[in-house]
């Protein structure tokens, strides 16, 4: 018997049990939005993470966070080198918010792009392409916004006072992770805090070989404090930090290169993401009152010191949103304005020799209006549509500055053909003004055009059926994205140039619920080119990397009256022969296919429901593979980072 089917029938053998157990409470899984937004009309084109997933998931990094979404690829066994792809395309070519705060994290391409710690999250919403015009400037191929955790989501309404306490420990690489936090109300004020820290050796991969520079050494933190009046204004201060300070390969998401200058196998990579908003909400809208001020601070700096040398990068986002919700007969409309100033820094030091040293900035403004409509204009039609207008000021190393301006649109709707079946569909045209350079490869000698640098666009479409037939639900969806001169500077050459990128594909899903547990299954094909060759994870910097067939399988079952919950989880990867090597010009090899299945128990006991035990077993086949989205594996010369093997997880979380 293959793998692939032995993996399917562990995972749905699990499910067949789960039919036949004790009555449990439901598993829901239905999705919450973000920052309560209205989602009218966007339902075929969004992907929604909630609390309980995240519970039933208890992620570590991004690819455990997404690892049942067949359309969202994460590359990297390491979390401060993982790389995020939505429907193909690289997380900078999206909006990426946190508790609605900008992110510009676009730093070294070595490097993750957004470091973000699961444990933090309540939800996380994707409006993969089409994207609405209140998700923020920038949305070329959709939007991503995580959100964290709130008093309300922790503490009861009769409680004033609580906290956590978690221990966690993984067999591969020794990593022990210890998590607190403390929350509470004080009349109409509401404060949280939240600390982690995990520390580990290397891991081994499925074959018992060390993956080089994958040790643990992470830092993360939340702190909120809110004041809500008896009028429902709510102000509300959030600081989120996440630091990974630990040795790692020289090129943070390759394991080795062969040839090129010799480099020693790892250096020390200091990351340091932090994120601080501001917001104001009234929690009790009246009339056409319904109101939403942010205000924005994030940065990331990475410093790479060796023993002749060092390399500080710094990505900035000063941002603010004033928007007012307006209720019509039908829904709803959004309107407001935006704004942003992003800056992309470097600081080079050659210690021997400081006439080499080297510094520069590229800085971008934004100002954007945009409204957004969500209406219901029948009992079986949905909408929503929107448009935005941008006024972007780009400003270069060398001082020199352009202004430009375009506009936006989008429209996207749902029809119920039937009760049980729905059709959806979207599309979407954006400007995307100029982007920022990557930090580590700015060239303070740049010289850029009289006329600017073209802005980028990008056109998305998308089609969706969604049927539901008691406890089954069957689904479908093609999209394609299309970004048009997004911006691919050199630095040994010129800052000015760019190229297109193709995505497209489709997804598949199948899903069965009862009362107690559910199962299920997805599938995506995805194809990208970058100025019709297919692409490849080199020249697709920042913008893609070949994906091709994945499939997704989930199940899990709870056994409510002995406070127990089982799952497991199985990624099947099909090999990928359509790839491109840039240094030959010639196809280059296959990518190889693999099959990981993870599973997991949990048991709250009935004599004290505020303890969780929690075993779980990753990668029980001890597969030795590399995630498909991770860099390097069309080339000869590159060893990709591999994935760790079989470990064995253990947790135990206390709350009062």
């Amino acid at each position: 018997m293959s793998r692939s089917i032995t993996v399917f029938l562990v995972s749905t053998g699990l499910g067949a049990t789960g039919v036949m157990a004790q009555d449990g409470g439901l598993i829901e899984l239905d999705p919450i939005s973000v920052e309560a937004q209205d989602t009218t009309g966007d339902g075929g084109n969004t992907i929604a993470i909630d609390s309980e997933t995240l519970a039933q998931q208890n992620p570590s990094d991004l690819q455990d966070l997404f690892k049942s979404e067949p359309t969202i690829s994460v590359g990297s066994s390491i979390p401060a080198s993982q790389k995020l792809y939505v429907n193909g395309v690289e997380e900078t070519n999206l909006s990426v918010t946190i508790d609605g705060n900008r992110q510009n994290n676009k730093i070294f391409h070595h490097n993750a792009t957004t470091l973000i710690d699961p444990a933090l999250l309540k939800a996380v919403r994707i409006e993969p392409g089409v994207a609405s015009a209140d998700a923020g400037p920038g949305a070329l191929a959709g939007s991503i916004a995580y959100e964290t955790k709130d008093v309300d989501d922790l503490l009861a309404t009769d409680l004033n006072f609580g906290g956590s306490v978690k221990q966690e420990y993984d067999s591969n690489g020794d990593v022990f992770t210890t998590s607190t936090s403390l929350y509470g109300r004080s009349g109409a004020f509401e404060y949280l805090g939240f600390f982690k820290y995990a520390d580990g050796g290397t891991r081994e991969d499925g074959d018992n070989q060390d993956i080089i520079g994958s040790g643990t050494g992470l830092v993360s933190g939340l702190g909120k404090i809110a004041y809500q009046g008896e009028t429902g204004d709510r102000f509300e201060l959030s600081y989120e930090r996440v630091i990974d300070d630990e040795l790692r390969p020289y090129r943070a998401n390759i394991g080795q290169v062969f040839g090129g200058r010799p480099v020693p196998l790892t250096r020390n990579y200091d990351l340091d993401r932090q994120n601080l908003v501001f917001t104001y909400t009234d929690e009790t809208p009246t009339g056409w009152w319904d109101p939403k001020i942010s205000l924005g601070y994030s940065v990331t700096d990475l410093d790479i010191v060796e023993p002749d040398q060092r390399t500080l990068g710094t990505t900035e986002s000063i941002n603010a949103v004033i928007q007012n919700r307006f209720p019509v007969r039908t829904g709803s409309v959004t309107a407001g304005v935006d704004f942003f100033s992003d800056t992309a820094e470097l600081d080079y030091q050659e210690f021997a020799t400081p006439a080499n040293n080297e510094a520069g900035r590229e800085k971008a403004d934004n100002i954007g209006v945009f409204v957004q409509a969500r209406l219901e204009p029948t009992d079986l039609t949905r909408l929503s549509f929107g448009a935005r207008a941008d006024l972007n000021e780009f400003e270069g190393v060398d001082g020199s500055r352009t202004s430009r301006s375009g506009l936006s649109g989008n429209i996207s709707g749902e029809y119920d053909l039937t009760n049980q079946i729905t059709v959806s569909a979207g599309a979407s045209h954006i400007w995307g003004g100029v982007a920022l350079a990557e930090n580590f490869i700015i060239n303070p000698t740049w010289t850029y055009p009289a006329e600017g640098i073209t802005p980028v666009t990008s056109n998305n479409i998308f089609a969706a059926v969604d049927a539901a037939f008691g406890p089954w639900n069957l689904d479908g969806k093609i999209f394609r994205t299309d970004l048009n001169n997004a911006r691919i500077p050199d630095n040994r050459g010129s800052a000015a140039l760019t190229t297109n990128l193709r995505s497209e594909g489709f997804e598949l899903g199948v899903g069965y619920r009862w009362q107690s547990g559910f199962l299920r299954v997805g599938y995506a094909n995805i194809d990208t080119s970058i100025n019709g060759t297919t692409s490849d994870s080199d020249t697709g910097r920042y913008l893609t990397t070949p994906i091709g067939e994945i499939l997704s399988i989930a199940v899990v079952q709870s056994f409510d009256n002995h406070g127990i919950r089982i799952g497991a989880d199985a990624q099947i990867v099909l090999e990928e022969t359509d790839t491109f090597n840039p240094d030959t010009g010639l196809a280059g090899p296959a990518l190889p296919s693999y099959e990981v299945l993870n599973a997991f128990v949990e048991y709250r006991p009935k004599a004290r429901e505020n303890l969780t035990l929690r075993a779980e077993i990753n990668n029980v086949f001890d597969e030795t593979y590399a995630s498909r989205a991770t860099y390097g594996q069309e080339f000869s010369n590159v060893t990709p980072l591999n994935e760790p093997g079989r470990s064995f997880v253990l947790s135990a979380e206390f709350t009062f």
